[in-house]
C-alpha cells in the first residue's frame, strides 16, 4: 500500500499560537481528512474527521488539528501537566505528530497533545524499539474546546529539531494520529496495524517542500542554583544543616546530527522517589532510573534482554539483565553520591547511532571517587535492523587500589519480514583476576493471530558489569511460548490472549534449578479493561538456603508448588478507576497468599487522587509473615505550568514511611522552580522517629542561543 503524502506552505501572516486555528495562513494549506482505524476495526476510516495543516515562517513549524467530535462533552482529559504518565496518551483523547527529520525510516521526535493543552514529547530511535520520553523540547501549544470539537495549534521552533540544514526543499517522515478514549479508536494518517505506534517511521508517510532553514548555533546553557536543609538520624552530622550549591547543564548542538551535553556539580533533588518493593525472591531488585540527565537520551545505550515494538514477549527483560543501567553511578545504597561533572555525546551519521558517557563521582563515606565511561555503537540495515557494541569502564580515581571493571558486548537486533524477530547479544566482563561471559539468541514470531517465541541465554558466575545490572548469574535459560491474540464476535470483548509458556533453567553443571510451565489467558474489553488469568507449575532447587527475611531462612531442598493468579485492570479513561490482583498457592515448602489493589478517582483535569495497597502472607512449617505496602498519591496542576504532588509510602515490612512533597513552576519554556520535601520515617514501636528529611528550593534557567 503506498505512503500518503504531503506538503507544508509558507505562512505569508503572523500566526498567534491560541488554538483557534483562524489565521488566512491556515485557510490557505491544504487539510489532511483521512484517517485510518488501527483500532478498534483496523483499516476502516476513522469515525470522527480530522483537519491537519502545517505552515512554516523562518523561525517555526506550525501544526495544527481540528478534531471534530459529535459528543465534545464526553471528550476525556487526564491531566494537563507536562510530560504526563504513559506511553502514549492510551487513557485520554490525543493528537499526536510523529517527525523523522533525517527521513531515514528509523528515529523520530513526537509529540502528543491532549484537549486541555498537556503535552508529552520524546524521541525515538530504531523505528520505535528505543523510546526516550524524558527528552523535552521547546514546544507552543495551546487548545480550545468547543462545540464541535477540540483544535490544537502548536509551533516548533526549527532548532527543537536535529535535521540536515543543507538539503533544500526538505523532506521528513511524517505521520499523524488521533485517538477517540470513549470509543477506545486510534486513527493514523499513514495507516498503521492495531499494535503499531506512531514512532513505527517505517511505515510513515511523507511531508514534502520544507525551506532549507538557516543553520543556528543550538547552544542551550541551563543553570541552578539551590537551598537545602537537610536533618535525620541516618546522616553524618557534617551532612545535616543547611548548605547551598550552584551548578548547570549545556547543551550544544555541534552538527545536525551530533549533540553535546555537558553537566557541572550535577543535581537530582527534584528527581522522583523510589517505589518501595516487596522482595520474597532469592535475586535483587531492579529499580528504575529516576534521574532527568541519565533519562534523557537513555536509549541510545539500551544494550540487554530488549523486545522490539510489535514482538512476542520472549521470557527476560531489562529488569533481568541489562550491559549499563546508569543507576550504578552517583548512587550508593539508594543514597546519592556527589558528581562532579559529566559529559554526553550522541548521534547519528550514514546509517550510524553512537554515544559516549563520562562522569566523574567525588569521595563518599569512605570510598572513593569513581569515574565511569561508556561508549555504544550501533549500525543499522535493512527496514528495522541494528548490530552493535557498548563498551564500559568503571575505575577508582585518586586512590592506589586501582580497582577496575571492564565491559564488552555486541549486539544483533532483526526483524525480517513483516513478522520474524531475532534479537542477541554477547558480552564479557573484566576486572583485576576475574571475568565471565554472557549471551542471549531470541526468536519471535507475531501475525495478526498468532504469537511464539524461544530465547536460550546464559551468565557466567563470574560475569559481573560493574556498571549494568544482572539479576541471575551462573545459569543456562531456555524459554519458549505460543499463543494467540484473535478478534472474537463477543459483545464488550475485543480481544483474546490465551498462550502457553515454558522457562528451564540450570546451572552451569546442567543441574535443573528452576522449571515453571504456565497457562494463561488475557481478555481485552472494548472500553479499555483488562482481564488476566494465569496458572503456574514450578519447581526450584536451592542448593543453599536463602533469608527470606531476618531469621527466617528457606532451606537447602527440591521443590515443587503451584501457583494461580487472576487480576483486572478497569478502563482508565472513566473518572474512577482501579485493578485488583489475587495470587495464591505453594511457596517453597509453604504457602503464599498475596492480594493487591489500586483506586485512582480523577473528578477533572486538574487533579488526580490514587490509593494502591499490597498484602502478601506467607505461611511455613515453623513460621508465617507478612509484607505489606500501602501508597497514595495526589497530583495537582493548576494549569500546564504549575503542578504539586504528593506521595506517602509506607513499607510495613520496614515499619517506614516514606513521603515525597513536590511543588514545580515553569517559569519559563524548560525553566523550572522547585520546592521539594523527601523524608524516611521509622515509625515503629519505639522507633526513632526522622531517619532522613530533605527540604530542597531549586530554581533553573534555561538561555538558548
Amino acid at each position: 500500500m503506498p505512503r500518503p503524502e504531503t506538503r507544508a506552505i509558507r505562512a505569508t501572516t503572523k500566526i498567534d499560537v491560541d488554538g483557534r486555528v483562524d489565521e488566512p495562513a491556515w485557510r490557505a494549506a491544504t487539510p489532511i481528512t483521512e484517517f485510518i482505524q488501527a483500532q478498534p476495526n483496523t483499516g476502516a476510516p476513522a469515525t470522527e474527521r480530522t483537519e491537519v495543516r502545517l505552515v512554516y515562517d523562518d523561525a517555526r513549524l506550525y501544526i495544527s488539528a481540528v478534531c471534530y467530535d459529535s459528543d465534545p462533552d464526553h471528550l476525556i482529559t487526564k491531566t494537563i501537566e507536562r510530560d504526563y504518565p504513559g506511553v502514549i496518551s492510551e487513557d485520554m483523547d490525543a493528537f499526536g505528530v510523529g517527525f523523522d527529520t533525517f527521513l531515514d525510516r528509523r528515529g523520530s521526535f513526537v509529540f502528543m497533545v491532549n484537549p486541555r493543552g498537556g503535552l508529552k514529547d520524546g524521541q525515538t530511535f530504531n523505528d520505535g524499539t528505543t523510546r526516550d520520553y524524558n527528552w523535552d523540547g521547546i514546544v507552543d501549544v495551546k487548545t480550545t474546546v468547543h462545540d464541535s470539537g477540540w483544535t490544537v495549534e502548536m509551533a516548533i521552533p526549527w532548532n527543537t529539531l536535529r535535521f540536515d540544514p543543507t538539503r533544500e526543499p526538505q523532506s521528513w517522515g511524517a505521520n499523524f494520529s488521533r485517538r477517540i478514549r470513549r470509543k477506545n479508536e486510534v486513527s493514523y494518517w499513514a495507516p498503521l496495524a492495531r499494535r503499531d505506534r506512531i514512532f513505527l517511521m517505517s511505515e510513515a508517510g511523507t511531508l514534502h517542500d520544507l525551506p532549507r532553514i538557516p543553520k543556528s548555533r543550538n547552544i542551550w546553557v541551563k543553570p541552578f542554583v539551590l537551598g537545602r536543609r537537610a536533618t535525620g538520624l541516618n546522616l553524618a552530622s557534617a551532612d545535616t544543616g543547611y548548605e547551598g550549591d550552584a551548578g548547570g547543564d549545556v547543551k550544544w548542538g555541534i552538527t545536525p546530527q551530533a549533540t553535546l551535553d555537558l553537566t557541572i556539580r550535577t543535581d537530582f533533588s527534584d528527581a522522583d522517589v523510589d517505589q518501595e518493593q516487596v522482595n520474597l525472591t532469592r535475586f535483587p531488585l531492579f529499580f528504575p532510573e529516576q534521574r532527568e540527565f541519565f533519562l534523557e537520551n537513555s536509549g541510545t545505550f539500551v544494550f540487554g534482554d530488549v523486545t522490539a515494538p510489535g514482538a512476542p514477549r520472549s521470557g527476560a527483560s531489562l529488569r533481568d539483565f541489562t550491559l549499563f543501567h546508569s543507576r550504578t553511578i552517583g548512587l550508593k545504597s539508594g543514597r546519592p553520591v556527589p558528581l562532579v561533572g559529566g559529559a554526553r555525546l550522541t548521534g547519528r551519521a550514514e546509517g550510524m547511532e553512537f554515544g559516549i558517557l563520562d562522569v566523574q563521582s567525588e569521595s563518599f563515606e569512605g570510598a572513593p571517587a569513581e569515574n565511569f565511561s561508556v561508549a555504544r555503537l550501533r549500525r543499522n540495515f535493512l527496514r528495522s535492523s541494528d548490530v552493535g557494541f557498548l563498551v564500559t569502564n568503571r575505575q577508582t580515581t585518586g586512590d592506589t587500589s586501582d580497582a577496575y571493571n571492564r565491559t564488552l558486548g555486541a549486539d544483533l537486533n532483526m526483524r525480517l519480514a513483516q513478522y520474524l524477530f531475532v534479537t542477541s547479544y554477547f558480552a564479557l566482563t573484566r576486572g583485576p583476576g576475574t571475568g565471565g561471559e554472557a549471551g542471549r539468541l531470541a526468536l519471535g514470531w507475531r501475525d495478526r493471530v498468532w504469537n511464539a517465541a524461544a530465547m536460550m541465554r546464559y551468565a557466567g558466575d563470574d560475569f559481573n558489569p560493574g556498571m549494568g545490572f544482572v539479576r541471575r548469574r551462573g545459569i543456562r535459560h531456555w524459554y519458549g511460548t505460543f499463543g494467540a491474540h484473535p478478534r472474537v464476535p463477543v459483545p464488550g470483548v475485543l480481544e483474546l490472549n490465551p498462550f502457553a509458556e515454558a522457562d528451564y533453567v540450570t546451572n552451569l553443571r546442567g543441574e535443573r534449578e528452576t522449571w515453571e510451565g504456565t497457562a494463561g489467558l488475557g481478555v481485552v474489553f472494548t472500553d479499555g479493561g483488562m482481564l488476566n488469568l494465569r496458572y503456574a507449575d514450578r519447581r526450584e532447587l536451592l542448593e543453599q538456603p536463602f533469608q527470606v527475611r531476618t531469621g527466617i531462612a528457606i532451606p537447602v531442598g527440591d521443590y515443587h508448588f503451584g501457583e494461580a493468579s487472576a487480576s483486572y485492570q478497569a478502563s482508565e479513561g472513566r473518572m474512577l478507576s482501579g485493578n485488583v490482583g489475587v495470587s495464591g498457592g505453594g511457596y517453597y515448602y509453604g504457602d503464599r497468599f498475596t492480594i493487591n489493589g489500586g483506586l485512582s478517582w480523577q473528578p477533572d483535569y486538574h487533579i488526580t487522587l490514587d490509593a494502591g495497597a499490597q498484602h502478601n502472607a506467607v505461611s511455613l512449617p515453623d513460621t508465617s509473615f507478612t509484607a505489606d505496602l500501602y501508597t497514595a498519591r495526589v497530583k495537582y496542576a493548576y494549569s500546564t505550568t504549575l503542578y504539586f504532588g504528593a506521595f506517602v509510602q509506607y513499607n510495613a515490612d520496614a515499619d517506614q514511611v516514606v513521603t515525597n512533597l513536590r511543588l514545580n513552576f515553569i517559569h519559563a519554556p524548560l525553566s523550572d522552580f522547585f520546592l521539594v520535601l523527601t523524608e524516611r520515617r521509622d515509625v515503629s514501636a519505639g522507633g526513632r522517629g526522622v531517619l532522613e528529611r530533605f527540604v530542597t528550593a531549586k530554581v533553573t534557567k534555561l538561555f538558548a542561543f
